[in-house]
């Protein structure tokens, strides 16, 4: 478990960066994931229900302004900043290991 700050900016507009912190790698992904979500509520306020693929929402992470992840190193107390590809990458690992029965 190691804590993790995701730095969001939604759009060019400064006023647009957000910032979220969690207890580990993970939840910060699933974080990820839930604003994608929310995204696509938005955008279908009347849909009962909410599916996608993993290339959409890899496309809407690339489409985002700015996104990366500070994760805490234990090692030497500092955080590493990790960019959208790594995001993508973690995200696509941890959606595998869902799929296969593992949290």
């Amino acid at each position: 478990m190691s804590h993790t700050i995701l730095l969001l900016q939604s759009t060019n507009k400064l006023d647009s960066r957000t910032y979220s912190d969690y207890e580990s790698v993970d939840e910060c992904l699933d974080g990820v994931c839930k604003v994608f979500e929310e995204h696509l509520k938005k955008r279908n306020p009347t849909s009962p229900s909410i599916t996608y693929d993993i290339s959409e929402l890899f496309e809407f992470i690339d489409q985002i302004s700015d996104l990366s992840c500070l994760v805490f190193q234990k090692q030497t107390g500092q955080y590493k900043p990790h960019n959208k590809e790594w995001i993508k990458q973690e995200i696509f690992q941890l959606l595998r290991k869902q799929a296969a029965g593992g949290k």
